[in-house]
């Protein structure tokens, strides 16, 4: 589904500058273009200039297709019109992957891989820190979205266009590989006669914050791998220790206020007004029964149905926050053996951080924890709680769909059918100019990612 039509317009010069042959092994727009004699080649670019476009396009896919994919296969919204309807019904086919696919593979990764070549061979090492840990948070994303991707054999260009798959549960230990090569980088004495700065819209050069970002993703490995092993919940624990203190570390990408760099719900709702509801999705109908002070924050529930806090111009897509990070060290503490009282404090902390981050009065945060904050007695019972606030904290965030593929909470009845999807298709083009090396046997319940159990 093509809806980022004013991003593509405003980012698609830059792109074509730097792209370098085919995407995992598909052909499309960008690789089919002849070389243009008027464009600069990739030795005159900069890595200033090509992080912007990667941030910008990992912003657009989150908060676009993945997003309302995601959305849709949990209930937070509801599909009420055209494609949507059909999306919140479990129809998908696999060209409805197709962009979010291309949009991986060359938008993201390829320019991705363009800039750690430049900035290992002229020791740019603050920059290849950076890139290294963009790389592993889409392909974190991508791997709880698909399972097994291509990746090792993948971003060759025309050296190998049709690249081998690799397993989910090894991809893991791929991403945790990038995170310490890029946290060394960053920690390198030395960062280099080019370092980020204005540019980077994540956190402005700042290494320190990169460095939490990535300690942060290690500890979502961890905890998505935690159920039945407290080892992982411990590991888990570790990393959130040395990641983000509060909301001024939260990994986010903030949008424009015009009408050509506006957050991509808002320009989808601009665009397919009336396809997805907000006010009619689990979310607000879970927030009403709760009195929860966020409602009114984030859904317009009048007849106008309107996204609000998400859903501005401006609006941030999060990539990872301060608040899931303390619903994870709740979670983790269970799994680790701690206890009922020590979790509590984490959950509270959780829904107090999601609540601050939205401008929620101190006193309505009060009332709301005196009736919601005390976890039962029960460990099975607590986590299933923690994640239920979690699936409310994590509005439109692709993690909650993960975090409810984890708990199996909160219990969701199927649309159709008896099963919630648990993964995406693989995109037609795969199948097109791939089908040797995709997977077999593959539907939205089956092969589950490794960690689904």
């Amino acid at each position: 589904m093509k809806v980022e039509h004013n991003y593509k317009q405003s980012v698609i010069c830059v792109l074509i500058l730097v792209l370098l042959g085919a995407a995992s092994c598909k052909k499309s727009f960008y690789s089919d273009v002849n070389v243009n004699p008027n464009a600069p080649s990739s030795a005159s670019i900069v890595p200033g200039v090509l992080l912007p476009p990667i941030e910008s396009a990992i912003g657009y896919l989150q908060g676009g297709d993945l997003s309302r994919f995601s959305s849709l296969n949990i209930q937070q919204v509801k599909g009420i019109g055209n494609q949507a309807d059909g999306y919140y019904k479990y129809i998908y086919t696999s060209q409805d992957f197709d962009n979010v696919w291309a949009n991986i593979y060359t938008a993201v990764l390829e320019n991705d891989n363009i800039l750690l070549q430049m900035s290992e061979a002229k020791g740019y090492h603050a920059y290849a820190g950076v890139a290294r840990i963009l790389r592993a948070y889409v392909l974190q994303v991508t791997v709880d979205t698909w399972g097994s991707v291509p990746y090792s054999k993948a971003l060759q260009g025309a050296g190998n266009l049709k690249p081998a798959f690799d397993s989910d549960k090894q991809l893991y230990d791929t991403i945790g590989r990038l995170l310490e090569d890029g946290i060394a980088h960053l920690n390198n004495a030395d960062p280099g006669a080019l370092v980020p700065g204005d540019e980077d819209a994540l956190y402005g050069g700042n290494s320190g914050k990169w460095i939490k970002f990535a300690h942060a993703i290690k500890a979502r490995l961890f905890i998505h791998q935690s159920k039945g092993d407290a080892a992982m919940a411990a590991n888990a624990l570790e990393e959130i220790a040395h990641s983000f203190t509060g909301n001024g570390d939260n990994a986010r990408y903030v949008f424009g206020s015009t009408e050509t760099t506006a957050n991509p719900w808002y320009q989808f709702n601009q665009q397919r007004s009336g396809q997805i509801g907000f006010s009619s999705g689990n979310v607000a109908k879970m927030m009403k029964d709760l009195h929860d002070p966020r409602l009114p924050i984030l859904i317009d529930t009048s007849k106008k149905d309107a996204l609000l806090y998400y859903g501005v111009t401006d609006a941030p897509v999060e990539l990872i926050t301060y608040d899931e990070l303390q619903f994870a060290t709740a979670e983790s503490v269970l799994r680790n053996g701690g206890s009922i009282a020590a979790a509590q404090a984490f959950y509270q902390a959780a829904i107090t951080a999601n609540m601050s981050k939205l401008g929620v009065k101190d006193a309505d945060i009060t009332a709301y924890l005196a009736a919601n904050g005390t976890l039962p007695g029960n460990v099975d019972a607590a986590i299933a709680q923690i994640a239920t606030q979690g699936y409310l904290a994590l509005y439109l965030n692709p993690e909650a769909w993960t975090l409810w593929r984890r708990t199996n909470s909160p219990a969701l009845t199927p649309v159709t059918g008896t099963s919630v999807p648990r993964r995406l298709l693989y995109p037609q083009t795969e199948y097109s100019y791939n089908k040797a090396n995709v997977p077999a046997s593959v539907t939205l319940f089956s092969p589950k990612v490794f960690w689904d159990k």
